[in-house]
């Protein structure tokens, strides 16, 4: 079963655009490469935003678990990029405790 409300999940631009397409970021910068060689562009957030909603959030968590602030969802697949290119990646989504609406907080390849 898919994380729950996900068709209500938040994304914030300013994680994908400062954070994952940012080669220069001191953590996230070795995913923003891989991203980056995979067609996706930092002045364009909203690309990254759509394949992860329309090819990640509709499937299955592969795990999910509880942490301080909230259950936390890992979704484990694979994406077709802008370049074309299939990549596998997780995402993690978490509803903190006391919402009902899933927020983006990372994705890594795999």
């Amino acid at each position: 079963m898919p994380i729950p409300s996900a068709d209500r999940a938040i994304v914030a631009p300013e994680k994908l655009r400062t954070y994952l397409l940012n080669p220069s970021h001191k953590r996230g910068g070795a995913k923003a490469k891989r991203l980056l060689s995979l067609g996706y562009r930092t002045n364009a957030p909203e690309i990254l935003e759509a394949d992860l909603r329309a090819q990640h959030l509709s499937l299955d968590p592969a795990r999910i678990s509880q942490n301080a602030y909230g259950v936390v969802y890992e979704i484990d697949s694979s994406i077709k990029t802008p370049s074309g290119k299939i990549a596998r990646f997780a995402s993690i989504w978490q509803i903190d405790t006391g919402s009902d609406v899933p927020r983006f907080i990372t994705m890594y390849p795999r």
